[in-house]
């Protein structure tokens, strides 16, 4: 009889003590098969994408643009290597399964800021793209509430949604792994008894909050974005999530009617679980091939044509994450001073200048770096950017230019 109150075992009590070499041969059993072909898989994953990376860092010749990329093609080796993991080390599967998804929320933060920088390559050009945005209604299901896009607010709240979930994605894992140490998780369950239904209901939650920034972004700059391909590119992220959610789910209704079955080492859970596993291996071979078309180098080659730059430093440039927190930071900022009903949170350029509100005035800044068609203004992103922090913090480096 099912009792919420107890969370089933996905373990065996007794362990394969046997190693993948016996007598100087191979165990050709079922799960060491396995461990070849993820293994094999794992690997050809990471020297396709490592092709791919390396196609951008050697022409690194749009720096904002192209980390958000490289970021975004090592999703399938990173999916590659801790699945192979959780295939090989199949008793902690929960925790590599937790860890998994932290990189899926990096992505989408990537992606967005990616789509960020096709619109323009300045504040300046971005703020004029979304002023020309007509006034126009949420999408579904909030249809009956209308926004502007030209506020400054709008892109700070596109941000933001998007952002939150790369701060909670890594948050819920932590409790996820604490909740697994101390028995309290159950991820094969639901049950208000354990930690496992209120994990999934937040980070629903949280994710569909960030899906639903993009959407919004996307609905008003989809013209502006053609020639870059954004929902194929979109779908190629989404398609990883899509394929390794529901594989699980398909092996977990098998498991619930018997038709996976455990052996002396391995419960049903086990063998779910580890097909789950080795399919992700296999799809991530798919989908590393997949990028090199959807996020190609081409484009940033022609630019400079025989031109290259430092490899390994574009590289390192592009996994420095602190533009995320930058970025999250201005914008906490930003509605901090909205709910104080700061002037330029509100204002438009025409009215501050008429008002005679000055926002370097008031932080005490001016970034001679700023070209005459880029006027610095009471709500200019650039100079809110650098005068809140130079105010805050000191100084800060505006460029991650390698």
């Amino acid at each position: 009889m099912f009792d919420a109150r107890v969370c089933n075992a996905t373990n065996t009590e007794i362990t394969d003590e046997s190693d993948f070499f016996s007598d100087k041969s191979i165990n050709w059993d079922a799960h060491r098969i396995g461990w070849v072909i993820a293994g094999s898989m794992a690997i050809l994953t990471i020297i396709i994408s490592a092709y791919s990376v390396c196609q951008h860092a050697r022409h690194y010749h749009r720096p904002a643009e192209q980390r958000q990329i490289i970021r975004i093609i090592l999703m399938p080796p990173v999916y590659a290597v801790i699945s192979f993991f959780s295939y090989r080390f199949f008793r902690a599967f929960t925790y590599y399964q937790l860890v998994e998804t932290v990189y899926e929320a990096f992505a989408i933060g990537a992606f967005l800021f990616l789509l960020v920088q096709y619109i323009g390559n300045a504040p300046a050009s971005q703020r004029q793209i979304l002023a020309s945005a007509p006034k126009r209604s949420v999408p579904f299901p909030f249809c009956f509430w209308r926004y502007r896009p030209s506020k400054p607010y709008f892109l700070h709240a596109i941000k933001w949604l998007v952002l939150q979930y790369c701060i909670f994605r890594p948050l819920i894992t932590i409790v996820g792994i604490i909740c697994e140490a101390n028995h309290v998780l159950c991820a094969t369950q639901y049950s208000v008894y354990f930690a496992q239904v209120y994990l999934e209901a937040i980070d629903f939650i949280v994710f569909s909050l960030a899906l639903y920034g993009l959407m919004v972004f996307y609905t008003v700059t989809k013209i502006h974005l053609k020639g870059q391909s954004p929902l194929a590119k979109f779908l190629t992220i989404k398609g990883i999530v899509f394929f390794t959610f529901y594989q699980g789910f398909v092996f977990s209704i098998l498991e619930k009617h018997g038709i996976i079955k455990g052996s002396l080492y391995w419960t049903p859970t086990n063998v779910s679980e580890g097909l789950q596993a080795l399919c992700t291996t296999i799809e991530m071979v798919v989908f590393s091939i997949v990028m090199i078309f959807s996020f190609s180098a081409e484009s940033y080659k022609a630019m400079k044509p025989g031109q290259t730059t430092s490899g390994w430093r574009s590289f390192l440039n592009s996994q420095n994450y602190s533009d995320f927190l930058f970025e999250a930071y201005i914008s906490l900022c930003f509605f901090k001073d909205y709910a104080s009903r700061k002037p330029y949170t509100r204002s438009t350029s025409k009215q501050a200048k008429a008002t005679g509100l000055d926002f370097e005035q008031a932080y005490a800044w001016a970034d001679s770096s700023v070209p005459a068609e880029e006027p610095a203004a009471v709500h200019d992103d650039k100079a809110f950017r650098l005068g809140y922090i130079h105010s805050k913090m000191g100084s800060v480096a505006d460029s991650h230019q390698p």
